[in-house]
């Protein structure tokens, strides 16, 4: 039977399918947006309307698969934000901060970040506010730490939200204050959350300001290669924002929302089944609502992860502390087993073992009351305990893990220095997770992570080193990961993780040509080239979204 003809072929590349019954090809052939065939049989597909496209031997992946980020709000820290590197001193942050503050009205918010999780004890004193309030010109000022779930507010933000020394700690959260009783800025958690309502109240972003910085966010992805993701935290708000973009042709990339179920961070409302009802109306075509996310728990710099054993002694956190959830196990159950029984999945927050823990011990009753189908991923969960490793795979739970949270770099330092270092390296036992056959799933966490660069992930994956170079070192070198198993990680694993396999990791006839040509073969070069892998263009549905710069001048000569 003759095969129909293509719209699009590619031809002379090494094209890798993720598909394990055929894994490398020459050529692929796209029709409609979706591929028509692969091998031998694409080549035949040229017809004379096809446009064809000689690959001169470049490689040609499956379009990269990113778990977990946040999307909108990297397209914001772009957009209208202050964007800083966490490495900075304390001294180059207020710099940075004095130098965009100098570019703003006299009343404008100034917010972004982000500030080192080392730096908190530094932040924490009345002299680095008034520092804070010299250097934004009396203008009000939030800015996100490294992990994104704490603050450092200045004076005038502290009052315009109502803070002063008498204001109690909220819950999930704290105020830090001086010996005297003044808060210091410093807001731990939920205590942030009071500012960030503020800013809502009296700086409000517009409907146009997000459905612009989702669709930057979702540029940035494409310069990475990357045509499907799961926003981790997602607002009724961006839902409909994304669903608008659908519905004028401009979502491009296959999207899982994660519906806030709770939030001690980012002051969302509505929460969780004010969220929920409204998840239909918000689906569309390449939009899937399908999850919710449910922070369980903190992170180890600010003491607010949840751990089977404390904390070191004198950080601060008191002797014996362990942090703990931000919910109680029950309230755990409700959430886990009322969505599952509409088929709705889960994504939970962790990064303390007792929270992992938690997490496993409650799947393993919804998994006993049937409730097969529904999907759970455990955020992070950078510290596991031995016993629980086996879990993962007997309650299908996926392995969500962003590498450049963990690799040598300023989170793991801050971490090392709470729990210890020889406890502080023992994170992320991802060789072991997949020995026992447990799905894992790449993600960025971004913009927590400087960038969603799947690459500088993967070599972190293969050799527990940082990508950049500026931290030394190796982290629990025996859970390194081969290429095949990263590459898996950051395709076929992660599309299954999300719900879109159906349609996206792979490059299998009838699904969705989404695609990246990349400017190495990852195989055939020096595992240290890895990091520096580049995509050339991004295609998808068989529709080119990122092209490089001198691609596209190469092209033009």
């Amino acid at each position: 039977m003759a095969i129909e003809t293509a719209d699009l072929v590619l031809k002379n590349g090494t094209i890798e399918t993720m598909d394990e019954g055929e894994r490398r090809v020459s050529a692929l052939a796209v029709r409609n947006g979706r591929i028509l065939a692969v091998g031998e049989a694409a080549e035949a597909a040229i017809g004379a309307g096809t446009r064809v496209i000689d690959l001169e031997g470049a490689f040609v992946m499956p379009g990269l698969q990113d778990v977990h980020n946040h999307h909108m709000l990297a397209g914001q820290l772009d957009l209208f934000e202050l964007d800083k590197p966490p490495t900075l001193s304390l001294d180059g942050f207020l710099a940075a901060i004095a130098e965009y503050s100098a570019t703003l009205a006299a009343d404008a918010w100034v917010v972004g970040g982000s500030w080192g999780s080392g730096l908190l004890n530094e932040l924490n004193t009345v002299d680095a506010l008034a520092r804070l309030d010299a250097a934004t010109g009396g203008r009000p000022a939030l800015f996100k730490d490294d992990s994104k779930h704490n603050r450092w507010a200045n004076t005038r933000a502290l009052d315009l939200a109502g803070i002063t020394a008498e204001t109690p700690d909220p819950d999930g959260g704290q105020i830090l204050r001086d010996k005297n009783g003044a808060a210091t800025g410093v807001l731990i958690e939920a205590g942030g959350v009071l500012v960030e309502k503020a800013l809502a109240l009296l700086s409000p972003t517009t409907t146009e300001q997000l459905s612009r910085a989702a669709a930057r966010g979702i540029e940035i992805l494409h310069s990475y290669g990357i045509t499907a993701f799961q926003d981790a935290a997602t607002s009724l708000q961006l839902m409909r924002a994304l669903k608008a973009l659908d519905d004028d042709g401009q979502l491009k990339a296959w999207v899982t929302s994660s519906m806030a179920a709770n939030d001690f961070i980012f002051g969302t409302t509505p929460l969780g089944e004010g969220i929920i009802e409204h998840r239909e109306e918000t689906r569309s075509p390449h939009h899937r609502p399908d999850f919710i996310k449910i922070f369980l728990d903190g992170v180890p710099p600010a003491g607010t992860a949840a751990f089977i054993e404390p904390y070191l002694k004198d950080v601060g956190f008191g002797d014996c502390h362990c942090g703990g959830t931000t919910m109680p196990a029950e309230d755990l159950e409700h959430w886990l087993m009322s969505t599952a029984e509409r088929g709705i999945s889960a994504k939970i927050h962790c990064t303390g073992d007792a929270s992992v823990r938690l997490v496993l011990d409650t799947v393993e009753k919804v998994r006993a009351a049937g409730h097969h189908e529904v999907r759970y991923h455990i955020a992070h969960g950078q510290f596991i305990q031995p016993d629980d490793i086996a879990r993962f795979a007997q309650l299908d739970v996926t392995a969500d893990i962003s590498p450049t949270l963990w690799f040598p770099g300023v989170i793991s330092e801050a971490i090392a220095t709470v729990l210890s270092p020889e406890r502080g390296n023992k994170m992320h036992p991802n060789r072991a997770l997949l020995d026992a056959g447990t799905r894992i799933a790449g993600g960025s966490d971004w913009p927590v992570s400087v960038s969603p660069n799947v690459w500088e992930g993967i070599y972190g994956l293969i050799t527990r080193q940082d990508p950049s170079g500026e931290f030394p070192g190796t982290l629990w070198a025996e859970q390194a990961v081969s290429l095949r198993d990263a590459l898996r990680i950051y395709t076929i694993d992660s599309a299954e993780a999300m719900g879109v396999a159906d349609q996206a990791g792979s490059l299998e006839v009838g699904k969705s040509a989404d695609f990246v040509i990349l400017s190495a073969d990852p195989g055939a070069i020096d595992v240290d080239g890895i990091r520096f892998i580049t995509a050339r263009q991004t295609w998808f549905a068989g529709e080119l979204v990122f092209e490089a710069a001198e691609v596209a001048a190469a092209a033009a000569s």
